[in-house]
């Protein structure tokens, strides 16, 4: 019997030493485009913290919500600062509003789109929807 042992274990022994030596397989590339990192953040971001209303461009009450490390106070005077900046000829712009810069922000939206969505490079985000 032990004859028999010697032989397994030497093969179970050079089986087990074969993977050791061999790399992982270099992953397939992907035929998606990188995602910024500032976009990667808002998209795992749990809900933000709502912030009551302001008055949005054309007198439209706008619903604030901060994500992020950004105050209430912050983002309601962002979106004010904003709805202030914004020109009659942005607001109306076939390709939506902005991009516009507010301080260390940039905020726009689309053509028609109700939401008006504001980020800094370091992934803080203010939303402002329309109600």
């Amino acid at each position: 019997m032990k004859t028999l042992a010697s032989p397994l274990l030497l093969v179970a022994a050079a089986a087990a030493l074969a993977g050791c030596g061999s790399e992982p397989a270099p992953a397939a590339p992907s035929s998606e485009p990188p995602v910024p990192a500032a976009a990667a953040a808002a998209g795992s971001m749990a809900p933000g913290v709502p912030c009551g209303d302001v008055t949005g461009a054309g007198g439209a009450k706008t619903a604030v919500v901060a994500h992020g490390k950004v105050d209430c106070p912050a983002a309601t005077k962002l979106l004010k600062d904003y709805f202030a900046k914004l020109t009659p000829a942005e607001a109306n712009d076939a390709d939506g509003p902005g991009p516009i810069v507010v301080d260390e922000w940039t905020c726009g939206s689309g053509p028609h789109d109700p939401v008006t969505a504001c980020s800094t490079e370091d992934g803080r985000q203010v939303e402002g929807t329309r109600t």
